[in-house]
Order: C-alpha cells, then sequence, then structure tokens
C-alpha cells in the first residue's frame, strides 16, 4: 500500500475525547489551505468524532486507515472561506435537564457516547447510539419527538444534534457540559 503524504503529523494515542479534537483543531490553525493534516489515535472513536468535526468546519475528512491498534486518520484543511465552524443553536444545561426528567416530561434523551462510557455510567432511559452508528439508526427517533443529545462533554452532541437537524429533526436540544459534570440519577453496569 502507499503511504499517504502528509503535511503534519499529529501524535493523539492514548488522548480520550474530547482531546483528540482539541488538537487537531489547534494543529489545524498551523497548516495552508490545501494541505493535509495526518491524526495518530487510538480512541476508537475519534474516526467519527473527527468526520463530525470536520463536516462542521468546513475541513475535508480524507479517511481513516487502521495500523494494528493505531487510527491514521486525514483531514484536508480547506480555505479561511470554507472553514467557519457551526455550533447547534438550541442548547441546554445539564440542570435545565435534570428538571425535564423530574417532571416527567415527555422527552428522549440519545446518548451518543461509545458503548463502553454508556455502559459504565448512563442517564435512565436514555437511548444508547454512539456517534458513528448516528446515520444509520436515525429511524429508531421520531421527528417531532423534543430530544435532547448528551454525550461526555458537549462536543460530539453538538455534532449530532447538527446532524439530526440536518436530517430533518425539529427540536433537538445539545446538553452542556454533558455526563462530565452531570449531577442527575444514573445508571450503569452494576445497578
Amino acid at each position: 500500500m502507499n503511504e499517504i503524504k502528509a503535511n503534519l503529523i499529529l501524535d493523539a494515542k492514548g488522548l480520550a475525547c474530547p482531546m483528540p479534537i482539541v488538537k487537531t483543531k489547534k494543529a489545524m490553525t498551523t497548516l495552508e489551505a490545501g494541505q493535509v493534516l495526518e491524526v495518530l489515535a487510538t480512541d476508537k472513536g475519534s474516526t467519527a468524532d473527527i468526520k463530525a468535526w470536520a463536516g462542521s468546519t468546513g475541513h475535508q475528512y480524507l479517511g481513516t486507515l487502521e495500523d494494528g491498534d493505531v487510527l491514521k486518520h486525514y483531514l484536508r484543511k480547506s480555505s479561511g472561506e470554507e472553514a467557519t465552524e457551526r455550533k447547534h443553536p438550541n442548547v441546554a444545561t445539564n440542570e435545565e435537564l435534570i428538571t425535564k426528567l423530574q417532571n416527567n416530561d415527555n422527552i428522549v434523551v440519545v446518548d451518543v457516547r461509545e458503548a463502553a462510557e454508556y455502559a459504565f455510567d448512563h442517564i435512565p432511559n436514555s437511548l444508547s447510539i454512539p456517534m458513528g452508528e448516528l446515520e444509520s439508526r436515525l429511524n429508531e427517533l421520531n421527528k417531532e419527538d423534543e430530544i435532547y443529545v448528551v454525550c461526555r462533554t458537549g462536543s460530539r452532541s453538538d455534532f449530532a444534534a447538527q446532524k439530526l437537524a440536518e436530517n430533518g429533526f425539529t427540536n433537538v436540544i445539545n446538553v452542556l457540559p454533558g455526563m462530565s459534570q452531570w449531577t442527575g440519577e444514573t445508571k450503569n453496569i452494576n445497578n
């Protein structure tokens, strides 16, 4: 197989979400338009995260190659006009979601973290749809439902909320800051 030439190689091995994205954002600022960044990562969720981040910023996600346990993600920097990061406009705080849950409001909570993250700590009755599976599982959700999207820090859930809105979901809310600071009720693999 031919080696892919990258203008810059970023080592994000051993880092968990959101750090591969944080480092990718910073590395992208050092590149010129059209140059290619190779991101080395071991976090299995990084493929969906980096692909979604590229889509939301206008940068081009070229693809991912696996080299043993290392994922090699390739991104092409877009010109400045293309690269303005979007954010999902509808957000709620953890506390607002806790209130909705306590009031038994008719809402759906979608957790887009990886299955292992969900297993060890999640909001009761939330639906686990990892970011990388979201597009193929849209049919599990009702476009009219009030959907609260949660992840660890609000980054993946932002991408997921954008993806849902792009697919015709009209009442989607990104929960900030997400499970990293969640103080409400949780369930886990042990209970």
